[in-house]
């Protein structure tokens, strides 16, 4: 998949696509919907298909003490999309300037002139420009006057369940992984960058590879039973989301500690994949309190994954 940042990098090449327009934060089955349908017109009319994101999210930029957490951020976008299929992701900058664009300027400068859009899947609730004053409705007008094609889009439900990054985030905060994966159509994960630590986790016998997870806000907190994806292959382990209040933690980050893993990760991008919350994160007395507690957590996690898969071996019988 192309991946296009800002909009100086769109050249000439790029003119022609079928279009949709929006966070897509967690890219979950809701999106998925949106998304099949770019590829089925695109591949009807021959076209490249484009996704067009933000950054940062509008309400990031005129909110951020009221921004939710984000379910991925635009790494993990980006991996979501090349699996779908999607051809091009063009990142637009969103700033001050561009949200004052004036909604016909984004029409016929952006999405005419410059990425010569063909067909649009938007939302019908779907606003931009000024003052949110562009809507579905004006699209509509356009649409006519300048020939091109407009498709809108309805929340996907699962039973009566709106599925929607808000009620993912709900789910997750609410430690409810089931339901969390769900919507996602897969489990819940953070991606990131291993990096050096203070080394506590091995001098207390239990080495962890430290992620840097590229968030101001984390959607999870705790200590859970993972599955982590490796340059190695995939390993289960145990990790803990938050600032670690026992060592004194400044910054939120992910601690995993792999099971059976003997190698070298310094460096390397890891998925960590949550299968099962053990228990919130919390502060002990002393370090000694902390490593039996761990011991503990390592134990929950190993009896987890055992018992799902015996009831995975009984379910297949």
């Amino acid at each position: 998949m192309e991946f296009i940042r800002g909009l100086h990098n769109i050249k000439a090449e790029h003119r022609g696509c079928v279009l949709t327009i929006g966070n897509f934060d967690g890219v979950h089955l809701g999106h998925q919907a949106v998304l099949h349908q770019l590829l089925t017109v695109a591949k009807d009319r021959q076209l490249p298909s484009c996704v067009m994101v933000f950054e940062p999210q509008p309400l990031e930029l005129f909110a951020p003490d009221k921004a939710p957490a984000r379910i991925s951020r635009l790494r993990e976008k980006y991996l979501e999309l090349a699996k779908l299929g999607v051809d091009r992701l063009l990142c637009v900058n969103f700033n001050q300037r561009f949200a004052d664009l004036a909604p016909d300027y984004f029409v016929e400068q952006l999405l005419l002139r410059q990425l010569g859009v063909q067909h649009l899947i938007v939302g019908d609730d779907f606003c931009f420009g000024k003052n949110r004053a562009g809507n579905f409705a004006l699209l509509q007008q356009e649409a006519v006057r300048f020939k091109f094609g407009l498709t809108p889009t309805a929340s996907l439900k699962q039973q009566t369940q709106r599925i929607s990054s808000t009620a993912i985030r709900q789910a997750l905060a609410a430690d409810d992984l089931p339901l969390a994966h769900s919507m996602l159509g897969r489990p819940f994960s953070l991606t990131g960058k291993v990096r050096h630590g203070r080394r506590l986790g091995r001098q207390l016998g239990f080495p962890t590879a430290n992620v840097w997870l590229y968030r101001k806000k984390l959607p999870v907190h705790g200590v859970y039973a993972i599955e982590a994806d490796t340059v190695f292959g995939r390993f289960q382990g145990v990790a803990n989301i938050g600032s670690r209040p026992t060592v004194s933690g400044k910054t939120e980050q992910l601690e995993a500690h792999l099971f059976d893993f003997e190698g070298d990760l310094y460096g390397s991008q890891i998925e960590v994949l949550l299968r099962h919350k053990l228990r919130d994160e919390q502060s002990f007395a002393s370090v000694d309190a902390l490593q039996q507690q761990i011991q503990r957590d390592a134990a929950a996690a190993r009896h987890y994954f055992q018992s799902s898969a015996s009831a995975q071996v009984a379910t297949n019988q």
